[in-house]
């Protein structure tokens, strides 16, 4: 069985994200690295951090 999720971006939901001014896409930034410090596991934290490194 698959933990995962599929997610699509829809136009709207870009657009709506490009209006953000520059504070408020840090602060969602930062909302979803808290998120993901919260549900990832360290598998998958180590997985992430291999993909940012270009090592996978």
């Amino acid at each position: 069985m698959d933990k995962g999720f599929m997610y699509t971006l829809e136009d709207e939901k870009i657009m709506e994200y490009m209006k953000l001014s520059t504070e408020e896409k840090l602060k969602w930034l930062d909302e979803i690295n808290e998120f993901n410090k919260i549900v990832l596991s360290e598998r998958e934290k180590g997985f992430r951090e291999k993909l940012r490194k270009c090592e996978i």
